[in-house]
């Protein structure tokens, strides 16, 4: 069973809703809102990546 956790950024209003399940070797990303839609699979590397350049975005807006 994967256990997903709702990002703290998530809101109750049903904006900027992601969640992010750890497998031993694999993140996997997905829209709370549409879970059984496509999710993103992601390599520890790239998940680290993904969060920087979503940090540094946010932080240019």
């Amino acid at each position: 069973m994967t256990t997903w956790r709702t990002s703290s950024h998530s809101d109750e209003t049903g904006g900027h809703c992601v969640e992010v399940a750890q497998l031993p070797d694999t993140l996997l990303v997905r829209d709370s809102k549409a879970p059984d839609d496509d999710r993103l699979t992601l390599t520890p590397s790239a998940f680290a990546t993904l969060l920087t350049r979503v940090k540094h975005d946010e932080a240019n807006l």
